[in-house]
């Protein structure tokens, strides 16, 4: 049988449409940025926002640490015939070290010092901007992190290992009527030691790999970082304040806000770039692919 010429002509000019429309596809399913990347990733502050954050979180975490001083808040009384958790039984048992409770201390203050010199180091190395932009990051990471810290510990009330030394004591000299009256006995979730410094090391961890690149920069801080948290968490522990719990939870808690924080404070043209999302086609393959916005 023999087709009409025009007839072969338009199942060629069909073939070759398919052909294009074909390979067309699969170029556009490979994963190609939308946008060059930037040649130097930039962060920005806002004065109204982050005026707004830097009053809120003060506010909490000031009037919260007066409120707390003023021994109002009626502590939890220790319950000795609680069923603690494993990782916590040894704590409970520990005699309380006063070398450590100095070595969390020193750690602390630390941490907060270098968050008043990183802005100023930052101004010289990448300008004056930097800086500024840097301080106003720090400024909320440890207000943020102190607030969300000082609020937990007033709803939790969970008494600290030293209380229940002293709840023991008390019983076992028949004066099981006598309840523990100081707020700070019952402050023990989470800590608040680990939290700021875990906070510190995070937020200054994100601004050097952002800021420094394929420099030591960054692992070191990572490394610096890393090691004064556990550290000041292991001393807290070792002092009787807390309990390995506390400061678990409160290095996680301020290792998320260290990250939060500089990340929402990005360049709108970085946090605005595409990413792909996807698996690149093959000839006996199914495509399954999407895409989501930074």
């Amino acid at each position: 049988m023999t087709f009409p010429r025009l007839t072969v002509a338009a199942l060629c000019g069909l073939s070759a449409v398919l052909a294009v429309d074909t390979t067309a596809a699969a170029q556009s399913l490979k994963p190609t940025p939308a946008l060059p990347p930037p040649a130097r990733l930039r962060f920005v502050a806002d004065p109204v926002s982050d005026g707004a954050v830097l009053s809120f979180a003060l506010g909490i975490a000031t009037l919260s640490e007066a409120i707390m001083s003023t021994g109002e808040i009626t502590p939890q009384q220790p319950n000795l015939k609680a069923d603690l958790l494993f990782i916590d039984h040894e704590a409970q048992e520990m005699t309380p070290n006063s070398a450590w409770k100095a070595v969390s201390n020193v750690g602390l203050l630390s941490a907060v010092g270098f968050a008043l010199v990183d802005p100023v180091l930052s101004g010289f190395r990448d300008g004056p901007e930097a800086g500024i932009v840097d301080a106003v990051i720090y400024g909320e990471t440890l207000a943020i992190t102190w607030s969300v810290t000082n609020l937990t510990k007033i709803s939790f009330r969970r008494p600290r290992p030293s209380a229940y030394k002293e709840a023991q004591r008390r019983a076992d000299a028949g004066q099981e009527d006598a309840d523990i009256t100081q707020t700070n006995s019952a402050l023990s979730f989470f800590s608040g030691h680990a939290s700021i410094t875990a906070s510190v090391a995070a937020t200054a961890t994100y601004l050097a790999f952002s800021r420094s690149p394929g420099t030591p920069r960054p692992w070191f801080t990572l490394a610096a970082g890393g090691l004064a948290t556990a550290l000041v968490g292991y001393g807290r522990v070792r002092a009787g304040d807390h309990f390995p719990t506390d400061v678990i939870v409160g290095a996680m808690a301020g290792a998320g806000i260290g990250i939060l924080v500089p990340h929402l404070h990005r360049s709108d043209e970085v946090k605005r770039r595409p990413v792909w999302i996807g698996v690149i086609p093959s000839h006996d393959s199914a495509v399954v692919t999407a895409s989501a916005m930074l």
